[in-house]
């Protein structure tokens, strides 16, 4: 569906046939593909809705980096399989438990996947036209309603979600007021800024009333420094020594 949505929304954004079947072909990724040919509808500027679109696609090469690992494919093989490094071929890679299991949901997963949206991008895209305006059908919001709910399950850690909100404020907030393409390169710019923010905060010293657990209530009264060791129990009553037969002295 969202390949059909693809189609239709990039056949009405301008691009022709061959230039839709081609982002499918050469591209597959749904986020990036939408982010494209959304920056291109709205009048933006080619490189600049090229960038937006690669800084979507990033994610993929940080996949690629650990499924490499996990298929330990040939050199040779390796540029192939990571046309097929998406979301979905990672999720299901990484929840098997053999490697034999991992290459075989990678490739099973990634092979259909990846015609089912190559023949519906060219679905879509040849009969953008008995649809007629597509702007009508909301169908360039099926992309970003997909990203949004493979990725709504990520976001675990407190980090992780206002990453997340930063981007989406600064997308939308500078959305009227930038060029097409541009808020969404402004927006990874979140992630940077709340790491450093973090960094920070986990450097800084607690100055809080439990900043020294050890501390007791004698905390900030000067002490006598010892000159030998530590200190011995005073002399008195029950402290006299004793010699070997257990006598006073």
């Amino acid at each position: 569906m969202s390949g059909f949505a693809f189609g239709v929304t990039s056949a009405g954004s301008g691009l022709s046939l061959l230039q839709t079947c081609a982002l499918s072909l050469l591209v597959f990724t749904g986020a990036s593909q939408f982010a494209l040919v959304g920056a291109l509808a709205a009048g933006g500027n080619p490189l600049t809705a090229a960038a937006g679109a690669f800084f979507l696609g990033v994610r993929n090469a940080f996949y690629g980096l650990r499924l490499s690992q996990l298929l330990a494919l040939p050199r040779a093989v390796r540029p192939f399989a990571a046309q097929w490094v998406i979301d979905e071929t990672t999720a299901v890679a990484l929840a098997q438990p053999t490697r034999r299991s991992i290459r075989l949901g990678f490739t099973v997963t990634g092979l259909s996947l990846y015609l089912l949206w190559n023949l519906t991008t060219l679905l879509g895209a040849a009969g953008a036209e008995a649809i007629g305006d597509t702007d009508k059908w909301g169908l360039d919001a099926a992309g970003p309603a997909v990203f949004l709910a493979l990725l709504a399950p990520m976001l675990k850690t407190t980090t992780e979600r206002a990453v997340a909100g930063i981007a989406v404020l600064l997308g939308l907030g500078l959305l009227p007021v930038l060029p097409a393409g541009v808020p969404v390169l402004v927006a990874a710019l979140a992630a940077p800024a709340v790491l450093y923010v973090t960094g920070r905060n986990r450097g800084r010293p607690d100055d809080g009333p439990c900043a020294r657990p050890e501390d007791g209530p004698d905390v900030g009264l000067p002490r006598t420094p010892s000159t030998t060791g530590p200190e011995a129990p005073a002399d008195g009553p029950d402290n006299a020594p004793h010699d070997a037969s257990g006598e006073d002295r």
